[in-house]
């Protein structure tokens, strides 16, 4: 028949197989997450935010007649503390992922275990550029300590 789409002896079996690596590759847990790619570079936007609106305010309200900004840097140390302990915490966990098991790279598999991995690697690897990021927003307010 020109309908007849049955599978030949032995195809149930692969196509179940074919269907739950599928099921497994789609199935997102907590460690493969994708949300796990954005943590670190929102934790550095929050520090950027969190230092330019400390500066903009203190400059604006609280500043002293010479206009220095010594409280300012110490806030900005104290938020850039945070923020690299947190972005380390989370490219330590990509990292990890990334190194679980014996496969090296390129991970373009179809397997759950290739997307974990890719997943890690891209943690870790954005973590880096975040750690970069905050470190040159932090530098800016080290080198500029008045409000002008």
């Amino acid at each position: 028949m020109l309908g007849d789409r049955r599978i030949p002896d032995g195809g149930e079996v692969m196509a179940m197989t074919e269907t739950r690596n599928r099921d497994e590759i789609y199935k997102t847990d907590h460690v493969t997450s994708i949300w796990w790619i954005v943590a670190a570079p929102a934790v550095w936007a929050v520090h950027f935010l969190a230092s330019y609106l400390t500066a903009a305010i203190y400059c604006a309200k609280f500043a002293d007649s010479d206009r220095s900004a010594g409280e300012v840097q110490l806030a900005v140390m104290a938020y850039t503390v945070v923020a690299m302990v947190i972005i380390a915490v989370v490219g330590w966990s990509g990292r990890r992922r990334h190194r679980d098991g014996h496969d090296r790279s390129p991970h373009d598999g179809a397997t759950a275990a290739d997307l974990r991995r890719m997943i890690g690697l891209s943690t870790f690897l954005l973590s880096l550029l975040s750690a970069v990021a905050t470190i040159f927003t932090a530098l800016v307010f080290y080198f500029v300590g008045t409000c002008h």
